[in-house]
């Protein structure tokens, strides 16, 4: 039995994960590209830090409206439509990002109002993306590999910008060439793989196991059956229905631990390659500088997931990851050496990124079928608020006082309060511990 489990699992892990990590590599540049865009798109446009702020976290606040409905979408039509649907759309979307000035002029608005509609028209339309490979990976592995499963798939964080950001560095240095600005050909340059892969998600991914006929027959009714007896063992302790799960104070106090968690990475990642650029680098050097938190990152998170899964433990690993990142954001405003500044958003990486494939297993211990779906799409819709909040407060703080130093400091304290609430809810292990599928 030990060996079927083995078999099944790394066949599942080869054909599904490294998918699904180049998808949200996709997805995760085309969302941020944006931070490296600012570099000459702002003044191209004329837009102020908070205008730049508002433009990048309203993206967010489209994402958040549309996040539990879109989730339940992907329960009702299945992923593989759904997860194309998705990738189609933000992929054309973000691609229309290179003719602002263009589609300013046909309709009226001006440059800034233009680049908020369609920041917040790529939010509508990417919805439900992540949540919904977070349900997905949960109808395929068990609980006891959802750390390192979900720490893989997420390792497409920091390695997007590990490559991403030298890429984008060098993009930026087209300018001219067809007639576009360097900003533009960014933008076009890296959404064209997401319509691509689009319609390969759609003939690639299978929905559930009992359709997987990559898998042998033996392999299949294992998984099926393993995953079975998990959804029972959760719903005789906690069977939640939708609404359940979604007013749950549980779920709600998760979103705040996840709200801390975002902030760090997205109020400090749209501004990183700004602060950077403040050194005297160059746009391609700064591409580079800016990779180093993301590739020591990126190991800090896989290696973590593993960790918490072996140790079979959750709550420590999440709080102590939370705190090393608040130490290493707050950290980068003790000093202006541009060496011990990036060492200290190194840390601060590290902490960001190791602690986002624990805190997943969090809710997915707890929320089974289409509770999950509606559950971790409320975590993620009201985490990912402060995609808008600590990028616009990371804006409005440099206009009022010139620094970037109280906005890093915020976001810092918010990490902490996420610490904190991890510390006070209560995590019961044994229900990732689920009884193996019978004989």
């Amino acid at each position: 039995m030990q060996d079927l489990e083995v078999r099944t699992i790394r066949k599942a892990s080869a054909r599904l994960i490294p998918f699904l990590i180049v998808c949200y590599f996709i997805a995760y540049l085309d969302r941020v590209n944006v931070g490296f865009a600012a570099l000459t798109m702002n003044k191209a446009l004329g837009l102020t830090a908070t205008m730049f702020g508002f433009g990048s976290g309203i993206f967010f606040l489209a994402y958040f409206l549309f996040e539990v409905p879109s989730n339940l979408c992907l329960d009702r039509f299945g992923a593989r439509k759904w997860i194309a649907r998705i990738m189609i759309t933000w992929g054309i979307l973000s691609g229309l990002t290179a003719f602002i000035p263009g589609i300013a002029r046909a309709t009226g608005f001006s440059d800034g109002t233009t680049f908020y509609v369609l920041r917040a028209l790529l939010g509508f339309a990417e919805a439900g993306f992540f949540p919904g490979i977070i349900f997905y990976l949960t109808l395929w592995f068990p609980s006891v590999y959802r750390g390192r499963i979900i720490g893989a798939f997420m390792a497409a964080i920091p390695v997007s910008s590990v490559i991403g950001a030298p890429i984008s560095g060098m993009i930026l240095g087209m300018d001219g060439v067809g007639g576009f600005a360097g900003w533009q050909w960014l933008f076009l340059i890296e959404a064209a793989p997401a319509v691509l892969l689009a319609f390969v998600t759609y003939f690639y991914l299978t929905d559930r196991p009992a359709d997987a006929h990559w898998l042998a027959a033996d392999e299949r009714a294992w998984l099926s059956a393993r995953l079975e007896a998990e959804r029972r063992q959760r719903e005789a302790v906690h069977d939640l229905s939708v609404w359940q799960a979604m007013l749950n104070p549980r779920v709600w106090a998760l979103s705040l631990v996840y709200f801390g968690a975002v902030a760090c990475l997205y109020g400090v990642g749209f501004w990183l390659p700004q602060i950077i650029k403040a050194f005297g680098l160059t746009n391609a050097m700064t591409g580079w500088v800016t990779a180093i938190p993301y590739a020591v990152g990126a190991v800090c998170m896989v290696w973590y997931g593993r960790r918490s899964d072996a140790k079979g433990e959750r709550k420590g690993h999440a709080a102590l990851a939370l705190a090393v990142a608040a130490a290493g954001i707050a950290g980068s405003t003790l000093t202006g050496d541009p060496t011990l500044t990036v060492v200290a958003f190194t840390i601060g990486a590290c902490g960001v990124f190791a602690v986002l494939p624990v805190f997943w297993t969090l809710p997915t211990a707890v929320l089974s079928g289409t509770a999950a779906a509606a559950g971790i799409a409320v975590i993620n819709s009201l985490g990912n608020l402060s995609g808008f909040f600590g990028p616009y407060a990371m804006g409005w703080i440099k206009d009022a006082t010139g620094s970037f130093a109280g906005g890093l400091l915020l976001i810092a304290a918010l990490a902490i309060v996420g610490m904190v609430i991890v510390l006070v809810l209560d995590h019961d292990h044994t229900l990732e511990r689920a009884p193996a599928a019978p004989k």
